[in-house]
């Protein structure tokens, strides 16, 4: 077998047994590996109706057949499990190298069963596979756990761990590698904390074999030249980090302000931008395994009560911790950002969380008794305290850490919850996207906007321009942006490579190193079997066409300013559109013919 390593580890923690499995060929061709394998035998196995925090929930480690190997920035893997926020199904990818490594032990994935009675953490060496006590490292942050597991196992060994927030089941809490990289949304690290699971070490000192060598490298660096060459992923990444997008969307006004509230317009905006960050805070740049791109900031705040370094902030957590909060301050902006890392949680949901406390509590909803400090706009030492306050669950951080839906709906005030799905929404107004609205409305994970960024063509006009504010052709765009999205996502290279390279680069990548000679088309399809498959769980999990849709206010209240003045989300228009060129029949159920065409019957 070539670019995969065809074994599996499975771990049931209730019982402490430890078993390999090999992995076969034609689920490989259909689900190609990380997120779509994983989404796959997690399908297969798990109940669509079991509890996110249940020992009956499985999590699944995956990578990509390319995740390890020398192709375009192929170093990630996918954590898969039913998450706690929202009760979808959860792919969260990351980068870093702790993907690779696993495959350099010699597994594509574990899966990862039961519960522990105590902490534990699983130390894979090689061969050689143990679960051990995790008593000592309970309870301490990210950085401390990694260092120590480090000692006690291998100086060389990759760390994937949770932090506090997951340890005391915070709905958002991330698994974190090498300190920063984050597998971060849909509270994938609290399923971890419910099985006492600590820690996941990998120590790995083989290979990975690709089965047309010559013919792989050929492919590897044409598509490495056209990612130094693209202004967006040769230049401006590489210099600027995601946080270029800051000045980007603001102009564009499309940048949400105050929990989407204001004209998405920040008149303090070049002070959290990536121009700023690099001019005052930024040490370097950084990448994962095998990148070309280095868009990681690793930064410094090297005096005053922020004091702090770390990697980031990246454009979605200073979002979230910035315009979204009315907050200018980087400094603030950025202790927040190394706090998530060190606690483990993800920024995006703190800080719309957060935002949509601020205003509930400045509109009376919740009482001033109800918390310890007042909750303000533009207040960053609110927002830090706030944050430490979530990750232990102290005083209102314990009504923090349920996610936004449940605490507007605590406080008889869904609609102010930013969500989809019940999953904060990102740092793009859909009144001034069309099409990125009706991806967060589609999205199978709930709120998200790397399941096929729009904003690409939307704002930055790639591959080409489209008018952001046209309802026509979105959904049809936005179809083949998620299923090209599924496919990069399961072979294990990042994302961000899409910039500059598309479908026939990623397939030939996946093509001369596995030796499966599939046409570009069919592994287009491949992508399109694995949103099916991921829609198919959720409506057995109980979702339905009412839930593809975004808040009244996005929907109903027009901008109040800015280039979209007067703009509001078209949903009505593209939704039923989007459905028929899907396959699927008025109620968003994919119809009997296109099961068929898939495979999933």
């Amino acid at each position: 077998m070539f670019a995969w390593m065809g074994q599996i580890l499975r771990i049931d923690l209730s019982s402490g047994k430890v078993s390999k499995e090999r992995l076969d060929m034609a689920m490989l061709r259909d689900y190609i590996g990380a997120r779509g394998l994983g989404s796959k035998i997690f399908a297969d196995e798990v109940a669509p109706n079991v509890d996110p925090l249940a020992p009956e929930n499985k999590v699944i480690f995956m990578t990509g057949p390319l995740t390890g190997t020398l192709a375009t920035s192929g170093g990630r893997y996918n954590v898969i499990t039913k998450g706690p926020l929202n009760g979808t199904i959860a792919a969260s990818n990351s980068g870093g190298t702790f993907g690779p490594e696993l495959k350099f032990a010699g597994y594509d994935g574990i899966i990862i069963e039961g519960k522990s009675e105590k902490p534990v953490y699983l130390w894979v060496n090689d061969e050689q596979v143990e679960i051990r006590s995790a008593e000592e490292v309970w309870g301490k942050n990210v950085i401390d756990t990694t260092d120590m597991l480090k000692a006690a196992t291998d100086e060389e060994a990759k760390v994937a761990c949770i932090g506090p927030a997951g340890e005391n089941l915070v709905k958002f809490a991330g698994i974190m590698n090498e300190y920063n990289r984050a597998a971060g949304r849909s509270g994938v690290g609290a399923v971890l904390g419910s099985k006492k699971l600590k820690a996941v070490v990998v120590r790995g000192t083989g290979g990975i074999k690709v089965a047309r060598p010559d013919l792989f490298m050929e492919t590897v660096t044409d598509a490495r030249n056209k990612l130094r060459n693209h202004p967006v992923t040769g230049q401006g990444l590489a210099a600027y980090g995601t946080n270029i997008l800051v000045n980007i969307l603001n102009a564009h006004g499309g940048l949400p302000v105050n929990n989407f509230s204001e004209a998405a317009i920040f008149a303090d905006a070049e002070k959290i931008s990536g121009e700023y960050q690099a001019e005052k805070y930024l040490v370097r740049n950084k990448g994962c395994f095998g990148c070309t791109i280095g868009c990681g900031r690793v930064s410094r705040i090297s005096k005053g009560k922020f004091k702090g370094s770390g990697e980031g902030p990246e454009y979605e957590a200073t979002w979230a911790f910035g315009s979204n909060l009315g907050i200018n301050n980087f400094e603030a902006i950025s202790k927040a950002n190394y706090l998530c890392n060190e606690l483990g949680m993800d920024p995006i949901t703190m800080g719309g969380t957060l935002s949509c406390a601020v205003e509930m509590y400045q509109k009376n909803i919740i009482p001033y008794t109800d918390v310890e400090v007042p909750l303000a706009w533009a207040d960053g030492d609110m927002l830090v305290e706030m944050v430490k306050k979530t990750a232990y669950r102290e005083g209102f951080g314990n009504e923090l850490a349920e996610g936004s839906y449940r605490l507007a709906e605590k406080y008889g005030h869904p609609e102010l919850s930013m969500t989809a799905k019940k999953q904060e929404l990102p740092a793009y107004d859909p009144r001034g996207q069309q099409g990125i609205g009706l991806e967060y409305a589609t999205s199978n994970r709930g709120g998200c906007h790397v399941r096929g960024y729009m904003t690409s063509p939307e704002i930055l006009g790639i591959p080409e321009k489209v008018d952001p504010d046209t309802t026509d052709g979105k959904p049809g765009l936005l179809k083949i942006f998620q299923d090209l999205t599924a496919l990069c996502d399961s072979s294990g290279i990042c994302l961000f490579t899409t910039f500059a390279i598309g479908l026939p680069e990623i397939a030939q990548q996946i093509r001369t190193a596995t030796g499966i000679d599939l046409s570009d088309e069919e592994f287009l399809l491949a992508g399109e079997r694995i949103w099916n498959l991921e829609r198919l769980f959720n409506l057995q999990a109980g979702f339905s066409k009412k839930d593809d849709t975004l808040p009244p206010r996005l929907l109903q209240e027009p901008m109040k300013d800015g280039p979209h003045k007067g703009r509001v989300l078209e949903l009505d228009k593209m939704l039923p559109e989007y459905y028929k060129l899907r396959g699927w029949d008025d109620e968003g159920i994919p119809g009997e013919e296109k099961k068929s065409q898939l495979g999933l019957a």
